[in-house]
């Protein structure tokens, strides 16, 4: 049932494979074949009555899904135009997905260090079952209508709670807004920023690519600005009208801001009437010392922030919050109503999860097993191949390797995934190729450490 211009996607979906409502599998499986390449950029989707006719569903399924895909990005519905692949919805795809699943002409890769995703297996089944039965049989007749647009009041309590007891961050559960996740949160603001007339957008160099991306695709104009060990360059920074960060651990060179280039660019934020976007995407993983408390805790008046369960739970929840400036609000809330949020009950179920101190519990398990595996990691690469540099502090599911080459690093890399270990190499976060290799350890086992380790330094030799 196609027509010209126009893939008949009905053709390689399949949704009986999947798990969950169909609504939801419908929207993972158009997801996968845009990840996957099957769908590209700019292709043009069946209408919705159509393609759910080559499902046998009902239209509402397909609406669902278009609509959830276009607030995560990846469609673009345009009034007499259709729904079509976004131009950036190649960058949507995870750290974990534009990279071979078999390196050509190498070997089934038996050891996956690209960051991007914690450790699933360690998900708390169990206990995200209690709590999502729990919000089942207490939710309120009210609360299994149609959410408000900035998300279910019962979590928005619970962030607030949270990121003053965690991050200390003074917000009234008024000003925490739910999302989707962390892509969305910045797609929000951007939105936000633009029609309030702003027009750049500082980010960091190197830096998580798809962010940038989301913001362009809203109208900002994208500004990299180099990082060191201090985290991002202050000093000189242009008339831009905000900057995203990560300040607790930049990704992916892992620095912490130092408190001299925190109190620079609350300043210079201050004085040109500018934002700043933290993404606070680890920020519970620190193994050396406390986590140092987020840039919105230090001024609300001009840092928005952007928190999920991604690295904490798991990405497939597609559960995160912002927290916006005052001044920003006013413009947020005309965007609200044009996202997508996540479901009644999970956002219910997360609330209870928090509430009940099971996430407590699952972060403190967690940060001991991360702990463990960084340590296994580096202790392994100093006796391996004594000398070489470990870059970022201890925190976190990721570290570097500065190899001051950036043609070194590719060789590195891709002399790694001949040999079956996947890694990122710096084309992965930076315009400029920086000259390091980012490994994650959220999903390797200790025991695995020493032969990760050999083979690290045998394509470093």
């Amino acid at each position: 049932m196609s027509t010209a211009g126009q893939v008949d996607i009905g053709l390689f979906l399949d949704l009986e494979s999947r798990n969950g409502p169909r609504h939801q599998r419908a929207a993972a499986a158009v997801r996968d074949a845009i990840r996957a390449g099957r769908l590209a950029p700019g292709e043009r989707l069946p209408a919705s009555r159509a393609l759910a006719a080559d499902l046998g569903v009902s239209r509402w399924v397909v609406v669902e899904a278009y609509e959830q895909l276009t607030a995560e990005g990846y469609l673009e519905a345009r009034r007499g135009a259709g729904t079509t692949v976004a131009r950036a919805a190649a960058a949507q795809a995870g750290p974990r997905d534009d990279l071979p699943s078999v390196p050509p002409g190498g070997k089934q890769p038996h050891l996956d260090l690209r960051p991007g995703q914690p450790d699933l297996s360690a998900f708390p089944r169990s206990a995200w079952q209690r709590a999502y039965v729990a919000a089942a049989r207490s939710a309120a007749t009210d609360e299994l209508g149609y959410p408000a647009a900035a998300g279910m009041p019962t979590l928005r309590r619970t962030i607030a709670h949270y990121l003053r007891r965690v991050r200390g961050i003074s917000a009234s559960p008024d000003e925490v807004v739910i999302t989707l996740g962390t892509a969305t949160g910045v797609r929000l603001l951007a939105r936000a920023l633009v029609a309030r007339g702003a027009s750049e957008l500082v980010v960091e160099e190197p830096g998580w690519q798809v962010l940038p991306s989301v913001a362009r695709d809203c109208g900002l104009r994208i500004t990299p600005r180099a990082v060191d060990e201090e985290g991002l360059v202050v000093e000189g920074l242009p008339g831009a009208d905000a900057a995203l960060v990560t300040p607790a651990h930049q990704f992916p060179s892992g620095a912490a801001m130092s408190p001299e280039r925190r109190r620079g660019l609350l300043a210079w934020a201050s004085a040109r009437g500018a934002f700043v976007i933290e993404d606070d995407y680890d920020a519970e993983f620190r193994y050396d010392r406390r986590p140092v408390g987020a840039l919105a805790g230090l001024d609300r008046r001009r840092v928005a922030y952007l928190g999920s369960v991604s690295k904490t739970l798991a990405p497939g929840l597609r559960l995160g919050w912002l927290v916006a400036p005052p001044e920003l609000r006013p413009a947020l809330d005309v965007v609200l109503p044009l996202h997508a949020l996540p479901s009644a009950l999970d956002q219910l179920a997360l609330a209870r999860l928090m509430e009940s101190g099971a996430y407590d519990r699952h972060l403190r398990t967690m940060r001991h097993r991360y702990r463990e595996r960084r340590d296994a990691l580096v202790a392994a690469l100093r006796r391996e191949s004594p000398g070489t540099v470990v870059g970022g502090i201890a925190a976190g599911l990721h570290l570097s390797l500065p190899l001051g080459d950036p043609g070194r690093a590719q060789e590195v890399a891709a002399s790694l995934a001949r040999a079956g270990v996947l890694v990122a190499g710096p084309e992965r976060y930076s315009s400029t190729s920086t000259g390091a290799i980012v490994l994650s350890y959220a999903r390797l086992p200790v025991e695995r450490a020493p032969e990760a380790a050999r083979l690290i330094a045998r394509s470093l030799r």
